[in-house]
């Protein structure tokens, strides 16, 4: 058993299992509601620019205000306290979508959602980064995200079957109060069982006194390439929903199933990681890139494809992404690395959405090619960072 204040392999496990319960019913509940956020937001007026400027500008401050709470939280050693306000945030704002009857409103609680997940991810990571130190970044993640994707998988599936039966959304989105009080009561069992949790320090496999390495930097580039081409679930679902090559429940199902292939991906990816490092994510990414042309030019089948490849793509980015950040940074300044990350990345998929969302009004094939062009182009910096942190035998 763990020494009072200190993660032994026992508790370390204990710990990312019970976050990995957390993010679970945190999923179930805004998974649930983002798989059917863009046609709900077309109920109400919205265009499919307004749904990817509105899903794009939601990432970006999903990604982009991690900085602040990152570097708040480096700074004031609050990891707890800041994480449990970013829950409470993030969890208020899903069952208030039952009420509304405009899609500027659903978009103000469609941003404060974001809010709340930018201000708990980065102190969240840094504890399971600690964690992980016990029993390896990629697995701790790598688990972390599994279970995150499996409450990705019901939480859709829960929206699809209460759309089936009453065509309400919000029925649906008032439904998804009980996954969310969930996780507040599992949040807050977290932090009375590891109270020491953001105070242990262990050494990190790479350290960096003067700054980022510059392969973070690269490593940077490439992830925000990734996130320019990644169009977000919401164009693809307006999508759907306006061709009607998949109808009704059939979308949110669809996004239950991408969940559960990132889930599995993620697992895998995780291990993977452990072994080999960055390089995992080079054939992922290559693979990811096939999501869009399946997605917005095929038939069911092919929009189905899509989507499990938009899924394995998401996972990753979701696990060994993470848990790179945390193979080239210090432990001091890893809550900050997670917030300038997640600034990049948030940026460049706001920036993709938007301008696929545009891009789709004019031209659905010239919105394909700028997502499959960025993904690919992500190849190249991806490559130089993992070799650059092999080369300093800072990889495995």
């Amino acid at each position: 058993m763990a020494q009072p204040g200190k993660f032994g392999k026992r508790s370390a496990l204990h710990f990312v299992l019970l976050f990995g319960a957390v993010n679970l019913f945190a999923d179930m509940t805004y998974e649930g509601a983002r798989s059917v956020a863009g046609p709900f937001l077309g109920t109400l007026g919205a265009s499919a620019l307004i749904v990817g400027g509105v899903a794009g500008f939601g990432e970006f401050l999903g990604y982009a205000l991690r900085l602040v709470s990152g570097r708040l939280a480096d700074r004031s050693r609050a990891y707890w306290l800041i994480t449990l306000f970013g829950y409470l945030v993030q969890m208020a704002s899903v069952p208030l979508l039952a009420a509304v009857g405009s899609w500027p409103t659903a978009a103000v609680l469609i941003f404060l959602e974001r809010m709340g997940r930018a201000t708990r991810n980065p102190p969240r990571n840094v504890m399971l980064a600690q964690a992980g130190g016990q029993m390896g970044l990629g697995w701790a993640f790598g688990i972390n995200e599994g279970l995150d994707q499996l409450g990705a998988l019901v939480g859709p599936l829960v929206v699809a079957a209460l759309l089936a039966w009453r065509h309400s959304y919000s029925l649906a989105f008032a439904a998804l109060a009980i996954p969310a009080f969930m996780t507040l009561l599992l949040v807050g069992s977290a932090r009375l069982g590891f109270p020491y949790a953001g105070r242990v320090e262990h050494a990190p496999e790479v350290s960096s006194a003067a700054g980022y390495p510059q392969a973070f930097w690269w490593y940077c580039l490439g992830t925000g390439l990734v996130g320019f081409g990644f169009a977000d679930y919401s164009l693809i679902a307006y999508h759907m929903s306006r061709t009607h090559v998949v109808t009704g429940p059939w979308i949110p199902i669809f996004y239950s199933l991408a969940m559960g292939a990132g889930g599995v991906g993620s697992l895998l990816l995780g291990r993977l990681f452990d072994k080999h490092g960055l390089f995992v994510l080079i054939p992922v990414t290559l693979i990811a890139a096939g999501y869009a042309p399946l997605a917005f030019l095929g038939g069911f089948a092919a929009a189905l494809a899509g989507a499990l490849l938009w899924g394995i793509g998401l996972g990753a980015h979701e696990s060994v992404m993470q848990a790179a950040v945390a193979r080239m940074v210090t432990h001091e300044r890893l809550g900050s690395a997670y917030g300038l990350f997640g600034l990049v990345f948030g940026a460049a998929w706001f920036a993709g959405s938007a301008a696929m969302g545009a891009l789709y009004d004019w031209s659905v094939p010239a919105a394909v090619i700028v997502a499959v062009a960025s993904q690919l182009c992500a190849i190249a910096p991806l490559t130089i960072a993992a070799r650059m942190l092999r080369a300093h035998r800072k990889d495995p």
